[in-house]
């Protein structure tokens, strides 16, 4: 397997949708939604689907930002045996047939201090991970292990939030790899549609802060609104919309059926085509 510098692998995916005319698509999943088999199957399904870049959830028993969806989604992972070295081993496996992927872990600091930050950060290196967004640890705590990260070569993913303002922005931005994730909205994941319009002034501003690609996600529904905002940014973050389609594809009972893999896929399908065509 070819091996990459992560936040070179992130750098070649903006380089390449650039390249292609078109902001960049990226998916997240809860690994082991809702269970390792079925989590695996999606993950390495995803590339295929057309999402450039994997959002890659750590479920935790305590997610303050996700909204329903994804809350439900890192619940139904964590029932069905997930742990924080299985979200690695997952990792590990994708990077079996897929080196170019950039694999993002999203989630919050308790799992990563409870692992032990250098381990975690070796493991994750080793694995194929590419970055991370921890959004419970604020600037000021960068030493705690957005510095780290960086030593250790993984992009530590900023948010940025329409509440965030110029004074503010620096800070945010200090120490930013990889992207900046635009946050749509106020609140948590998934609860309101994406406001094209506040979304491409707040772009146009970030883009006068950072040389950085910047991404929005929290709101993102249907191929229509991720084309919107692939139009306005470098890139289109989808993740309640996904995690709710798995939801709808399973039995009474919470489990995965014959209908969980592709009907997810063919979801991101139509993303992938929405956001391909928003530059032509």
């Amino acid at each position: 397997m070819t091996t990459f510098d992560s936040t070179g692998r992130i750098e070649a995916r903006f380089a390449a949708c650039a390249a292609e005319g078109r902001g960049a698509l990226g998916v997240y999943i809860s690994a082991g939604d809702p269970d390792l088999a079925t989590g695996q199957a999606l993950m390495n399904g995803l590339p295929g689907a057309g999402a450039d870049m994997i959002e890659f959830g750590m479920p935790f028993t305590d997610p303050m930002a996700d909204g329903p969806s994804v809350q439900a989604a890192g619940l139904r992972a964590l029932a069905a045996g997930m742990t924080q070295p299985k979200v690695l081993d997952m990792v590990r496996a994708f990077r079996e047939t897929d080196a170019d992927t950039p694999i993002i872990l999203m989630g919050y600091y308790n799992p990563i201090y409870s692992y032990g930050v250098e381990r975690f950060l070796d493991d994750a290196k080793a694995a194929g991970v590419d970055g991370m967004i921890v959004v419970d640890l604020p600037p000021e705590e960068d030493d705690e292990l957005c510095l780290p990260s960086l030593r250790k070569g993984l992009a530590f993913i900023r948010l940025a939030t329409p509440t965030t303002d110029d004074k503010r922005l620096p800070s945010v931005l200090r120490h930013t790899a990889g992207f900046v994730y635009y946050v749509s909205i106020t609140g948590v994941t998934g609860t309101v549609d994406v406001p094209v319009e506040i979304v491409t002034r707040a772009t146009e501003r970030l883009k006068r802060h950072t040389a950085l690609p910047v991404c929005v996600g929290f709101g993102i529904k249907t191929p229509e609104q991720a084309a919107a905002v692939a139009k306005v940014s470098d890139g289109a973050i989808v993740g309640s919309a996904v995690v709710d389609t798995i939801r709808m594809s399973l039995d009474a009972d919470g489990k995965a059926t014959a209908r969980t893999v592709p009907d997810t896929l063919a979801f991101v399908k139509s993303l992938a085509d929405g956001v391909r065509g928003a530059r032509v």
